[in-house]
């Protein structure tokens, strides 16, 4: 089992992966991530749905944007859904969306300790994933998280910037432009 600090450095969004779906056993560690993730005054406005089946997998396809291609080897499509109505919006702070954030994160994590990889999109139509799913029209569709192995062949459908993305970590931005002591400051 690795520590919460192995885990983070070992999380990585590849899309050169392989359509390993989770275990029953794997899956219920999942679920209890999601379960156990904080949100204000524990409302949990997070709905997710885990997509297993091949024929619905397949279905799943037709939501994604052009670019992603890579994702029809998902073993498992997570959407990832919420309301604003049932989370804490307090005077003009909406917090369902940082609350499912906060889910999507646990998830994630879990996910990549189990070995998978768990990459979060926005390339998809919310609006074909509420048909395919049957998600009410009232539910935000958040995120699509695609679950896979990493494979270590390159697929020919990555782009080259794809196939850079995969073979080094995108550069991150320095500690100092994203943490502040104390003032926030313009830099």
């Amino acid at each position: 089992m690795m520590d919460v600090k192995e885990t983070i450095q070992k999380r990585r969004a590849f899309r050169n992966i392989d359509p390993s779906t989770p275990t029953k056993k794997e899956i219920k560690q999942l679920e209890t991530a999601i379960q156990l993730a904080p949100s204000c005054f524990n409302n949990q406005p997070w709905r997710y749905v885990f997509v297993t089946d091949e024929n619905k997998r397949k279905e799943m396809q037709t939501v994604l944007s052009k670019g992603n291609e890579w994702a029809f080897h998902a073993g498992m499509y997570v959407a990832v859904c919420a309301r604003k109505e049932e989370d804490c919006v307090i005077y003009d702070r909406e917090y369902y969306l940082f609350d499912t954030g906060l889910a999507t994160g646990f998830f994630i994590l879990q996910a990549t300790e189990l070995g998978f990889v768990a990459h979060p999109i926005a390339g998809y139509s919310p609006k074909k994933t509420r048909k395919v799913l049957g998600v009410p029209e009232d539910m935000q569709v958040i995120a699509l998280v695609i679950i896979g192995k990493k494979r270590e062949e390159l697929r020919q459908e990555l782009s080259e910037k794809q196939r850079k993305a995969e073979k080094e970590r995108p550069k991150r931005k320095s500690i100092e432009d994203i943490v502040y002591y104390n003032q926030y400051s313009e830099r």
